[in-house]
């Protein structure tokens, strides 16, 4: 289990997160909502390693985390599908999914069939350029080169930003399939509501650097959360 805990993080002087606590369990989808700028993606980051907190704890399978490099916490599983994608554009897709090679064991160097029976147009795709793919098979392909390092928490940060309708549909069934393996805890940044209401089972929202709800989904009041939606 994932479990952050009244985590402070500044960038210079300025702070982004102010007492974040937040938790993720093994076969569920924790949901993390808010507007833009309120520090859903400094969370992940956190997390993940890519900026240090300056107080609280991140702990994973009780093990506090909270000062081990990126590198470090990926070959302890933690793996994260970017905002943006940050595929790499001139490499193939078959390339691009090697790159997470990089923390896994010699032997499981290879890519699971599982991959492209949840994303099946990579097959067709493995000898082209990543940034000749559309936006929403690059979305794909970031979400399976994730995958590729077995990764026991995943975190995703707005898979559906920019991305059309039918591989909403498409990335909603693979976060659902994993989430029915019962392998990995499931962090989503997300502010399409509908989407992110469908998956989670547990959710918390963010305003200002600060969480101001968090809960079961059982718990999730529509008119509330979407409040802190709203511009």
């Amino acid at each position: 289990m994932l479990s952050v805990e009244n985590i402070d993080l500044y960038y210079g002087a300025a702070q982004a997160l102010k007492g974040v606590s937040l938790k993720a369990e093994v076969g569920k989808v924790t949901c993390l909502m808010g507007r833009n700028g309120v520090g859903k993606t400094s969370t992940l980051r956190a997390v993940v390693g890519q900026h240090p907190v300056s107080s609280g704890r991140i702990l994973w399978n009780g093990e506090d985390v909270s000062r081990l490099a990126p590198h470090a916490r990926a070959k302890r599983g933690i793996a994260i599908v970017p905002q943006g994608r940050e595929i790499f554009p001139l490499l193939t897709v078959k390339e691009n999914l090697e790159t997470g090679y990089a923390c896994v064991p010699r032997k499981d160097r290879k890519i699971p069939e599982t991959i492209f029976e949840l994303f099946p147009v990579l097959k067709s795709m493995l000898s082209r350029r990543g940034g000749d793919l559309s936006g929403g098979q690059q979305q794909q392909l970031a979400i399976a080169r994730a995958l590729i390092t077995r990764p026991k928490l995943l975190v995703l940060d707005e898979p559906t930003e920019g991305i059309q309708p039918s591989i909403i549909k498409d990335i909603g069934r693979a976060i659902e399939w994993l989430r029915e393996q019962g392998e990995m805890a499931i962090v989503l940044v997300e502010q399409y509501f509908e989407f992110a209401r469908d998956l989670a089972d547990d959710f918390a929202v963010m305003d200002r650097g600060e969480v101001v709800m968090a809960g079961a989904r059982a718990d999730l009041e529509e008119t509330r959360v979407r409040q802190h939606l709203t511009v």
